[in-house]
């Protein structure tokens, strides 16, 4: 730490976070996911909402929180990326009781996903538009036999499916992006120490720059012997 260091280190900046913007499209899909395809009457849907809320909102809080507690601030990351866990679970639920596929890691529309770069939940929607579109043409194509890139039905992928894997491939990049942000927030708790810790150095440097009392006196001018 330089003598020049604030005792209140720069923090929030989260907007800029790219964990923090992939939760917030996964919370503005979630929503409109839940709206259309979720009874608004059940449990699931709030908890689903919320949970993506949740992975927001903590993200935001911890980065805003960094500045006078570092121990805040991994606490609350990880209940960002807990929250963001459970909702992984509530789309692989999702789609599991349908009798809906979950996309294999080596399925090539995750990557055609990521590599298509959403930044607006209109943005997903057109993109599952069009591979939606994309599986009719290849179900047609085919003369009604299976798709290869779908699932083994004899149908092309619904909104909902497509939806829900979309969903799942974004939760997994930002699940990643947190789980390497914790492990950077951790290293410096360790090398660097908290709020308490940055505030006893501030304090001890400067007590130690002042001048002592002795070395005060010292530098005064005394009175000439000379005439």
């Amino acid at each position: 730490m330089t003598a020049n260091e604030p005792l209140i280190p720069k923090h929030g900046g989260y907007r800029k976070l790219k964990s923090f913007q992939v939760a917030q499209l996964v919370f503005d899909i979630t929503v409109r996911f839940c709206d259309r395809y979720i009874d608004k009457r059940s449990r699931t849907h709030d908890q689903m909402v919320q949970a993506a809320r949740s992975g927001v909102q903590n993200i935001a809080e911890g980065s805003q929180a960094s500045g006078t507690s570092k121990k805040t601030e991994l606490k609350l990351t990880n209940v960002a990326r807990a929250s963001l866990e459970e909702l992984r679970l509530d789309y692989e639920d999702f789609l599991r009781q349908r009798g809906l596929p979950i996309w294999d890691r080596d399925d090539p529309r995750r990557q055609g996903l990521i590599d298509c770069r959403c930044a607006t939940a209109d943005d997903l929607a057109l993109w599952v538009r069009e591979e939606h579109n994309c599986g009719r043409r290849g179900l047609s194509g085919l003369g009604g036999q299976n798709l290869s890139t779908s699932s083994t039905k004899s149908t092309p992928p619904t909104f909902p499916e497509l939806t829900a894997n979309a969903a799942l491939v974004l939760l997994a990049v930002a699940c990643s992006l947190l789980d390497r942000q914790l492990a950077a927030q951790a290293k410096s708790f360790e090398t660097e120490g908290g709020f308490t810790e940055r505030l006893y150095r501030v304090r001890s440097e400067k007590r130690s720059s002042r001048p002592s009392p002795a070395s005060t006196r010292s530098t005064k001018s005394t009175p000439s012997t000379d005439d």
